[in-house]
């Protein structure tokens, strides 16, 4: 695989995304704040600000389901987009990586499930924070691409694995693929994408904000 190096100015984007993704993953709920930065993001989304809210519950039910049923002895990750369940990580047994399907399927508004835990021991710290650093330089390179929108693509890694979710068209779900293929350390993309026409993309594309109206003189 050719290993692509990144620019400082993607270095430093990468640091900060991937920064941005581990406070998000631990703190979920505090995304729907009130924060200017947040509130960008739910605005530049394809989905609907409803339907954001019902992702970031879902992931906050699904952990909890996890960790009811295997606790530490297991390493489960899920990322919903669009009600779509996206489950990562590690757990003991098949028979766990079952029942971790079944209780995140019968979470709350959740359409369906992708089910990508493998059976393995739990994955280290260091490879934890490899993945994420991978994670900020894909979400880096999304932005210097320009013509991809970072804030509807998610990414999610998980043993140098990178998983691609959002309301994209075919163009830009290759795109997206491309680019984090070339990102060094990226042993395979999988794409957990949602195909949708480029009719549909530009009327899901959000209305730029109202200017103020001049001041009259």
């Amino acid at each position: 695989m050719t290993l692509a190096f990144p620019s400082p100015r993607r270095t430093a984007l990468a640091a900060l995304l991937a920064a941005g993704s581990v406070l998000v993953a631990g703190c979920a709920p505090l995304v729907i704040g009130g924060a200017a930065a947040a509130t960008g993001m739910v605005a530049t989304d394809r989905r609907s600000a409803g339907t954001q809210v019902e992702d970031q519950t879902i992931e906050v039910k699904a952990d909890s389901a996890a960790t009811s049923l295997l606790g530490d002895k297991a390493h489960v990750v899920v990322t919903s987009y669009n009600r779509v369940a996206l489950i990562t990580g590690e757990v003991p047994t098949e028979a766990d990586k079952a029942a971790v399907d079944k209780a995140i399927a019968a979470v709350q508004n959740v359409r369906s499930t992708v089910n990508d835990l493998a059976v393995m021991p739990n994955s280290s710290l260091t490879t934890r924070s490899n993945d994420s650093i991978i994670t900020g330089q894909v979400k880096a390179g999304f932005l210097d691409a320009k013509d991809l929108s970072v804030n509807s693509i998610k990414v999610v890694t998980e043993r140098g694995v990178v998983f691609l979710l959002g309301l994209v068209t075919e163009a830009e779900a290759q795109r997206a693929v491309g680019i984090a293929r070339s990102v060094g350390g990226v042993q395979k993309v999988v794409r957990v994408f949602e195909i949708i026409t480029p009719a549909q993309a530009a009327a899901l594309q959000p209305a730029p904000p109202a200017s103020a109206p001049a001041p009259k003189t």
